[in-house]
């Protein structure tokens, strides 16, 4: 007898999955449209023997004591410290920018100038967001940022969310600082790790218990009935009673009945080069590339030996609905935030549904943050089960 459904493998469903099953003892059923678990931290070994990520590069990083002391229970892990670089105006620099990059692109004499100006501007602060560098008082510093603005940034954003810089919430824009050091970590929380063997692993580990089931290969909808009218969920045309998690999303779920929600997608060309090493980090973004963003080298995620690498190199598209992408990011701006929300008024009145994660909350989540909405859910079904025992 099925007791709970969570719809989604990746690593919302996979911590909410066991908790049902762990926690409270209840027979989970898991179903996923794929025909594989982990979602969009799946990986896999290839044919030079390098594990590479199927749908971009996710590294582990936090300073939630929470999430890591509930991630290291599964797997095993290893400290990585993930450095990143930028090929900007034909040279490799350091992601995020720092003193070197000022070094790299400006004669000695005026990169001391502009090091001594941030320092007295700024005071002792380690990092501040190139938005608030772009409304700087002084004249160079402010200078320095439009460099930055007009070379990276914006060429960067509107290639990766296809829309004007001036039009995405500015939270995206504040995700990368610029650095007032000769720091080069692209991270700076306090846990910084990889899976040994690859994420696959960790999500088969933390799914591994008789209380769970999976189907894989399995829409949600040609399984579950989602009646908006009377707020409720059938299965073969009975109410259930049952929790069902969902992390998929929102606007597929309601027939698109406000319109498309946007996302933006993406498309990743694989190849094998017969050298050791291609570039100067395992990632790097190309800014002034025409049509590509960034370039992931496998065998530096971490590690490996090859004799050969594989690259992957990282096309941002539009999503659609004619089945050749996925959804990856949401693109967040007051109208579709708006839209968005009328979506999830439709699913708060069903009792026992719960809905989390980044496609199903529209939120451009890290993977830390999504691990800590999944056990912040898991809170909210112990209350659940709690209010029905009453």
């Amino acid at each position: 007898m099925i007791e709970a459904i969570v719809v989604g493998a990746g690593f919302s469903g996979a911590v909410i999955a066991r908790h049902l099953a762990v926690n409270k003892n209840k027979k989970v059923l898991l179903l996923d449209k794929r025909n594989h678990i982990a979602g969009n931290m799946y990986d896999k070994v290839d044919e030079n023997g390098i594990i590479v990520q199927q749908y971009g590069p996710h590294i582990f990083h936090t300073n939630n004591e929470r999430v890591y002391n509930y991630i290291k229970q599964f797997g095993t892990w290893e400290n990585f410290f993930l450095e990143c670089m930028v090929f900007m105006n034909g040279k490799y620099t350091n992601s995020p920018f720092n003193f070197k990059t000022i070094d790299d692109y400006y004669e000695k004499d005026k990169a001391e100038l502009l090091k001594e100006r941030i320092g007295k501007y700024y005071n002792g602060l380690e990092k501040t967001t190139i938005v608030e560098m772009l409304n700087c008082e002084d004249e160079i510093i402010r200078g320095y940022a439009k460099f930055l603005f007009d070379n990276d940034y914006s060429l960067y954003t509107a290639k990766q969310w296809g829309i004007s810089p001036s039009e995405i919430d500015i939270s995206v824009l504040k995700r990368v600082p610029v650095l007032f050091s000769y720091n080069t970590g692209y991270f700076d929380d306090l846990y910084q790790c990889m899976p040994v063997g690859g994420f696959t692993n960790v999500i088969e580990d933390i799914l591994n218990h008789p209380n769970i089931e999976i189907k894989l290969n399995t829409n949600v909808k040609d399984y579950l009935e989602f009646d908006l009218k009377d707020s409720v969920i059938k299965k073969d045309g009975t109410v259930l009673k049952v929790p069902v998690v969902y992390t998929g999303a929102l606007d597929e779920l309601s027939d698109y009945k406000f319109g498309l929600l946007p996302y933006r997608s993406l498309y990743f060309e694989y190849k094998t080069e017969n050298i050791k090493s291609y570039q100067k980090a395992p990632v790097v973004a190309y800014p002034q590339a025409k049509s590509f963003t960034r370039i992931t080298e496998y065998n530096k995620l971490p590690k490996q030996e090859s004799i050969k690498t594989t690259i992957a190199v990282e096309y941002p598209i539009q999503y659609n609905l004619d089945g050749a992408s996925e959804p990856y990011y949401p693109i967040i701006t007051e109208d579709n935030q708006n839209k968005y929300n009328k979506y999830k008024s439709l699913f708060d009145k069903i009792d026992n549904i719960f809905i989390c994660g980044r496609l199903a909350d529209y939120k451009y989540y890290n993977m830390d943050q999504v691990i800590n909405r999944a056990l912040e859910v898991c809170d909210n079904l112990d209350l659940w089960f709690s209010s029905k025992m009453n």
